[in-house]
């Protein structure tokens, strides 16, 4: 896809003189190898009567304005306080903006503005509260061969209402595993349409483990399928009675939901925490952080709020 470009003073001296003869937007696009859209939202800013000039005015003083949104943190006392505290709770920017407007608080900013702000001398300091924040470059590695597991049903044969998240009560699995140096881990499932996350420490990473903290899963939500990765610590999949479904090999991204989650707790727990020394209560009030903040893809409710309202939280534990 083509980088956009803002309008030259030539192009904006061209749609003042095709206007001027009568050519529609979608004529005056074409000559330009423009967008439409481009065209229609450029005649709007001089609504009484397309003049160059003017257009270029307009374009200087909106971008001006739209690059100096940041500022308004700074101006703003309570605002600055709110986005603080909104990022010390592990909230990103689109859900801090999202959830200020949904609670129609007297001032508001948007994303893109917040992350300006952390972009600036101002606001840089604030940076690591951000889960997805790596100060350094990121090497991925892969996976060595995953172990044999028997009666697998691979994820194309998923219910509808799983693959498209219409249905509530599948869940996606995973581990979160220690550094080199520690042992166990956390076992970590997400329910894919209300985003809830449920995790518990594994003493080890074997199935026997593994299995246990689903079946602490399937007495406290409401589970009607699991989908896995390959590894060995899935084996026991079929003890559960509930159906399983796992991703094909080397594609644990076809979980993203469950991943994505990973990475909020990473953001806690970094990847040579040794989960051994972690308590259960710490691993829960780390979930209960990442449940309790609004989500944009949940219209900025919670995990928790959308997952108590859709029943599948069956007994809080």
């Amino acid at each position: 896809m083509k980088a956009f470009k803002y309008l030259s003073s030539g192009e904006r001296s061209e749609i003042e003189i095709l206007q001027k003869k009568g050519y529609g937007v979608r004529v005056i696009a074409r000559v330009l190898g423009r967008s439409p859209n481009t065209i229609s939202m450029e005649l709007k800013r001089v609504p009484s009567g397309y003049k160059a000039v003017y257009a270029k005015l307009y374009a200087s003083t909106e971008l001006k304005n739209r690059r100096l949104q940041w500022s308004k943190i700074e101006s703003i006392k309570e605002l600055k306080e709110y986005v603080i505290a909104r990022l010390k709770e592990s909230w990103n920017p689109d859900e801090i903006s999202g959830r200020m407007k949904k609670e129609k608080k007297p001032w508001y900013v948007s994303k893109s503005a917040i992350y300006e702000w952390l972009e600036s001398v101002r606001g840089e300091r604030y940076k690591k509260y951000l889960y997805a924040y790596r100060p350094g470059r990121r090497h991925k590695k892969k996976n060595g061969l995953h172990g044999r597991i028997l009666h697998m049903i691979p994820i194309e044969s998923r219910v509808l209402g799983a693959s498209n998240r219409t249905r509530y009560g599948h869940f996606e699995s995973d581990l979160v595993v220690s550094g080199r140096s520690g042992a166990g881990g956390l076992s970590t499932s997400l329910e894919r349409k209300s985003r809830y996350l449920y995790a518990m420490k594994v003493p080890s990473l074997s199935s026997l483990e593994k299995q246990k903290t689903l079946v602490s899963l399937i007495q406290e939500c409401s589970v009607k399928s699991i989908t896995f990765d390959r590894g060995h610590e899935n084996a026991r999949h079929r003890e559960l009675q509930v159906s399983t479904y796992f991703c094909n090999a080397y594609s644990s991204y076809e979980k993203g939901g469950v991943e994505n989650a990973n990475k909020m707790i990473r953001r806690f727990f970094p990847k040579k925490t040794d989960f051994a020394s972690v308590s259960e209560e710490e691993v829960n009030r780390i979930v209960s952080i990442i449940n309790n903040k609004p989500r944009k893809i949940l219209h900025y409710m919670t995990a928790t709020e959308v997952a108590v309202r859709a029943g599948v939280i069956n007994r809080v534990s």
